[in-house]
């Protein structure tokens, strides 16, 4: 690891400054994605901010039913909130489908909105990466890629957006909140947070250098209080999925009123398929309607070589999901 400054910062405007003036400096929290980049020297910022200390730890109730999720809130604490497990579940789902319980201990919420890919290509200095180093090309194309995306890629790059988080806020619609150095501030719809970077693929997201995460807002809605997450991975914990799902439904006598689905392992960002929703919304919730849905979910997938497995997991994980979401629909009738 080279040598950096750790500064803490004392208040949400400085911290913003003190990283956009300073090509090489990051912000950090808990740090763990962000140190295990820096052993490799994938990341080698000359300077963290430490924004630990900035009170965007709590997780607060707003008018009308919904909480804001402070930055610095640990995976931990948001997974296992009583209000986050009643009225978001798919929320809560996600955060214990994800990493080991004591990297949810650190983890942090803004940090895991912005992970960095899980591409074994891009962690590995000595390869050629188009994420880490633009325009070198993309060793992943003909080398081993079995846990790369089949949406949103290109020849330039197809690494998948690692996280489960971020997959069930996508289909929550949550809403990211963020300081800018000037002391502006934007409230971002998740959908539009994340850019399919298989065309510009050093480029993630839409924050500027130096704009700090200070939240994320959840609404409550009926649909959202019966969601849940399915992860298809290679072994039972600690893993990256292969395949998720997080799905939510409003059912009225069994038709499907509102459906959310969004997808993890497979896409290069967070994805949203409407097209899945479109099929699902105004129909029966039986198992033709959910294979339909899931297989207007994958339509546009551009399998390669060694993953082209990843469409029918994905399938068969969608469907899943909704499946479950019917079952508790019975259960709770009974």
């Amino acid at each position: 690891m080279k040598p950096f400054v750790l500064l803490p910062a004392s208040g949400e405007a400085e911290a913003a400054a003190s990283v956009a003036a300073d090509p090489g400096a990051r912000f950090i929290a808990g740090g763990t994605t962000l140190v295990d980049l820096m052993k490799l020297q994938v990341e080698t910022p000359g300077t963290l901010v430490d924004i630990t200390r900035l009170g965007l730890g709590e997780i607060e109730d707003i008018e009308g039913g919904g909480v804001r999720i402070g930055a610095t809130v640990r995976n931990s604490d948001l997974a296992n909130d009583p209000r986050v497990r009643e009225r978001w579940p798919v929320l809560s789902e996600a955060l214990l489908a994800g990493a080991s319980p004591q990297l949810r201990n650190m983890a942090t919420v803004g940090g895991n909105l912005l992970q960095r890919a899980r591409c074994n290509y891009f962690r590995d200095v000595t390869a050629a990466c188009n994420k880490r180093s633009p325009g070198t090309g993309c060793d992943a194309l003909e080398g081993h890629h079995r846990g790369h995306a089949v949406l949103g890629g290109s020849d330039a790059c197809f690494a998948t957006s690692p996280g489960d988080m971020p997959v069930a806020l996508v289909a929550l619609e949550a809403t990211v909140e963020t300081l800018r150095a000037d002391g502006s501030t934007r409230s971002i719809p998740i959908g539009d947070l994340y850019v399919p970077y298989g065309d510009d693929p050093a480029r993630e997201h839409v924050l500027a250098h130096g704009e700090l995460v200070t939240g994320v807002v959840l609404a409550p809605s009926a649909w959202a209080a019966r969601s849940t997450y399915a992860k298809a991975r290679d072994r039972a914990s600690y893993e990256f999925a292969l395949a998720s799902a997080a799905v939510a439904l409003e059912l009225d006598g069994g038709v499907i009123r509102t459906a959310r689905v969004a997808l993890g392992g497979v896409g290069t960002k967070p994805w949203r398929s409407t097209e899945a929703e479109a099929v699902l919304v105004g129909d029966e919730a039986t198992d033709a309607v959910f294979e339909a849905a899931a297989r207007a979910a994958l339509a546009d997938a551009r399998p390669r070589r060694d993953n082209g497995f990843k469409v029918e997991l994905a399938q068969r994980t969608i469907i899943r999901a909704l499946r479950t979401l019917r079952e508790r629909a019975v259960e709770e009738a009974a």
